[in-house]
């Protein structure tokens, strides 16, 4: 099967698409047939080896051999292991890794018995309403985003600003936090503007013309969806009791939570935002437009 394969620490240019062999499930795993699948900014990082500690975990001096990077996917299951149950060949299902990885391939096993998705993955049925490709650019973000406010304790009524309102993780926090009932500020550059206003923004600052750590007392959270800002440059934003969140990985999360997201798509309260779909083979050319930090939403590789 075709896979990507990070060869090195480094540019884009590390990634080869190669053939590998075909993995059979395991008891209690299901395998899937990969539709879609995505160039994520994680994905990016552990390429880069961004922090350095990601090298205890893929490799001190290189990547260990054959590892396939992608945190996300969507697809068809193909085959199931002995003892599962809640899946059967030809259901439509979205996934996460877990920090093994391994979505950027044609087919990959996981487990739909553990609830530990960071070391076992999570699957769940693709919602009806989404197509392969927007159910891949969703498990990874809008968990993150989810559990991000959730530590915020955003709630009704309350203002949020959030700094990074247009990438993968911020569309999703823009209209989670809307669905919380709280009004939402937007940072974001000015092209971006229709977009997140589309999602939900109340309001919308232009960063490339302004700086919004200096608009004042006026926020019960501040939400930095790129990790960027720091709790001191962002004190004076907050009102008192104000919150400070900044993103820094998805953390421990369950099965529960994609549950949760694939529910919200259900209700209407969340949608992916695809910003270009580039087949497998153009892996390179996708890592190198997420390096650019310009993508609007997710960047989508089609199988």
């Amino acid at each position: 099967m075709r896979a990507v394969v990070c060869t090195a620490y480094g540019s884009p240019e590390v990634l080869e698409v190669r053939d590998v062999p075909k993995p059979k499930p395991r008891a209690g795993e299901v395998r899937i047939r990969v539709i879609a699948t995505t160039a994520h900014v994680g994905d990016a990082r552990i390429r880069r080896a961004d922090p350095f500690l990601a090298r205890l975990k893929f490799g001190l001096l290189r990547p260990r051999r054959n590892l396939i990077l992608g945190m996300e996917l969507s697809g068809v299951v193909d085959a199931v292991g002995p003892g599962v149950t809640t899946f059967a060949p030809g259901d439509e299902v979205m996934a996460f890794c877990g920090f093994d990885l391994g979505g950027n391939a044609d087919y990959r096993c996981l487990s739909v018995t553990g609830d530990n998705a960071e070391k076992t993955g999570a699957v769940v049925r693709k919602p009806a309403s989404l197509s392969f490709e927007e159910a891949a650019a969703l498990p990874t973000g809008a968990v993150t985003a989810l559990k991000n406010l959730h530590k915020a304790r955003l709630g009704a009524g309350q203002s949020i600003l959030i700094n990074g309102a247009s990438g993968s993780l911020g569309t999703y926090a823009v209209q989670l936090a809307k669905h919380l009932g709280a009004e939402v500020t937007a940072v974001c550059s000015g092209r971006n503007r229709q977009l997140v206003e589309g999602l939900g923004a109340d309001a919308v600052i232009d960063y490339t013309v302004g700086d919004f750590t200096r608009l004042g007392p006026r926020f019960d959270v501040v939400y930095d969806a790129v990790g960027l800002s720091t709790p001191r440059a962002c004190r004076g934003l907050l009102r008192p009791g104000g919150r400070h969140v900044r993103n820094m990985g998805l953390g421990r999360i369950v099965h529960a939570d994609l549950e949760r997201v694939a529910a919200l798509v259900e209700d209407g309260a969340l949608r992916p935002v695809i910003d270009r779909v580039l087949p497998l083979d153009d892996v390179v050319e996708a890592h190198r437009y997420v390096d650019s930090g310009r993508k609007r939403g997710s960047v989508v590789l089609a199988l």
